[in-house]
């Protein structure tokens, strides 16, 4: 009999706590890293751009096949071998900084090598999630999963803007290592790991399988929809925040906690998003969740550009606010959809593609911050950014999923790699 809620199980208890710790430290080094090279290292837009970029071009370098490979894997491992990776690279900075032989290009090699690992422990948790707590109980542990990211959004970047002020960047840094370890620890608990699925240790070539994946999210007019809209809500995203460290410390001259505290506004925006995902759907339909909630708080994403000083702080902290609501319901009802389309062997690939681009879309977007900063100015840069934001609900609310009232029923089978992937039937 299955448990009545995911709470139930103990492998989602352990992987939840696992998530939580890593999750705070990555917020804590989502502020520090890029302060530590403004402060310490005197980095200009363009470097800070390059750094945001490094952290997310994994996704473009090795995203898809890394899904292929997460589909053979022990997922367990997977995810402590990430963990025990991201808390050695971040141990090297303050260790470094400490001796005085701190870089921009150590500063680079961490952002890089911690997202590849990024990568195979993003990929790992999504895939192994709906094994550990079944299919039916997917929008009850996404909506703790995205909660807790929201948390750790608040607690972790309004810690990471406290701890840089009163202890420096470096020690704040150091804590974030601290964090992955203990995750790593954690996740040491977990019992239950899923062997791989026959059909993913199949003898099928690594490229073979990525086209798979491939022809699963592009084929069907949904997930492709869901891609496309977060890809564009990625990158207007990954705009504004890879600029904002720049605004707040050369232009604002507020304080590191300041900016802590604007992200932490984000955080709580996702925990409201996430929490209200679910009794919305269910008194809407889940596709129109997605459509008109889009349709009336998008455009909130034109006031973020207006950030200054004073009032227009508190504008565009409303606005940050109001899309990261979205965001959060978003990430709620789109990933428990796109997990409710994919057979179980190609959830790996499934998750690979979707990060691929989505990540893809935040190195794109750093790489134009730091163009747009250094070109046209920190203002116009922010502007761009806005507009995709407002933009970004189009692709969903122009797709089927509108009309969706009720999440699928799970795929009986793999689609086979000879032929190209068919729609669903929409509930």
């Amino acid at each position: 009999m299955r448990p009545e809620s995911p709470w139930r199980i103990a492998d989602f208890r352990t992987l939840f706590t696992a998530t939580a710790l890593a999750q705070l430290g990555t917020n804590i080094g989502y502020v520090a890293v890029p302060l530590i090279a403004v402060s310490a290292l005197d980095a200009s837009a363009g470097q800070v751009g390059a750094i945001a970029t490094l952290s997310t071009l994994a996704f473009l370098l090795i995203g898809l096949p890394a899904g292929a490979w997460v589909d053979r894997m022990c997922h367990r491992r997977v995810l402590i071998a990430a963990d025990l990776v991201k808390a050695a690279l971040y141990a090297s900075v303050p260790l470094a900084w400490w001796a005085d032989a701190l870089t921009l290009w150590q500063l680079y090699a961490v952002a890089l090598l911690s997202g590849c690992a990024t990568v195979f422990f993003d990929i790992a948790s999504q895939s192994v999630l709906p094994q550990l707590v079944g299919r039916a109980h997917l929008v009850q542990a996404n909506s703790a999963v995205v909660g807790l990211m929201a948390v750790g959004n608040i607690a972790g970047r309004g810690a990471g803007g406290a701890l840089v002020q009163l202890l420096t960047a470096p020690f704040a840094i150091g804590a974030t290592a601290l964090s992955h370890l203990g995750s790593a620890l954690r996740l040491i608990a977990l019992r239950r790991t899923p062997a791989p699925p026959a059909a993913a240790r199949a003898g099928t070539g690594l490229g073979a399988q990525i086209a798979e994946g491939l022809r699963h999210v592009l084929g069907n007019s949904e997930l492709r929809a869901l891609a496309v809209s977060a890809a564009i809500t990625n990158l207007g995203f990954q705009i504004v925040n890879t600029l904002l460290p720049v605004l707040f410390v050369r232009e604002l001259h507020l304080p590191a906690g300041a900016l802590g505290l604007f992200w932490a506004v984000g955080g709580v925006g996702i925990l409201l998003g996430s929490r209200c995902a679910h009794p919305i759907a269910a008194r809407l339909g889940y596709g129109r969740a997605l459509g008109l909630v889009g349709l009336c708080v998008a455009p909130a994403g034109l006031l973020v550009p207006l950030i200054g000083g004073g009032a227009w702080l508190c504008v565009a902290g409303a606005g940050w606010l109001l899309l990261l609501f979205k965001t959060g319901m978003d990430n709620v009802l789109g990933v428990s959809l796109r997990q409710r389309m994919t057979p179980d062997a190609l959830l790996g690939r499934m998750n690979a593609t979707f990060r691929f681009l989505l990540t893809g879309a935040m190195a794109v977007g750093a790489a134009l911050a730091g163009l747009l900063g250094e070109l046209a100015g920190l203002h116009p840069a922010l502007w761009a950014g806005g507009v995709l934001l407002a933009v970004a609900f189009l692709p969903v609310y122009l797709s089927p999923i509108r009309t969706r009232r009720r999440l699928p029923d799970p795929p009986a089978a793999v689609v086979s790699p000879a032929s190209p992937a068919r729609d669903l039937k929409r509930a």
